[in-house]
């Protein structure tokens, strides 16, 4: 259930995008508390992206779950927005994170919902 997006303006070469993914799932999975069986990470390609208007290394990842806290959006950004910094390069001030709790009847799987 929870699914974690990432974008970035970066170049990423293969190895560092499988090796960033397989951290950002267990990262995920620890931090809200739920089996990393259900969790989702997708990279996407290099896109060209602005911020602060100029496109220096930037990214923007979306962390989407079911009963997802916001009383665990602090930690999460502190969390992933240093293994973007550490593991991909991109400081983490230009870093954006949305974060969305998707009600269980929204979220399908596996010819049903959650």
């Amino acid at each position: 259930m929870p699914y974690l997006r990432i974008q970035t303006n970066k170049e990423i070469d293969e190895a560092s995008k499988a090796s960033f993914l397989d951290h950002a799932s267990k990262l995920v999975a620890e931090q809200l508390g739920k089996p990393e069986s259900y969790v989702m990470v997708d990279f996407a390609p290099r896109r060209p992206m602005r911020f602060a208007g100029h496109d220096d290394a930037c990214a923007y990842l979306e962390l989407k779950s079911i009963g997802l806290p916001e009383t665990r959006t602090r930690s999460l950004s502190e969390a992933l927005c240093g293994a973007v910094e550490s593991e991909l390069g991109v400081p983490a001030d230009r870093v954006y994170i949305e974060f969305a709790d998707a009600p269980r009847a929204m979220w399908g799987w596996n010819k049903g919902t959650f």
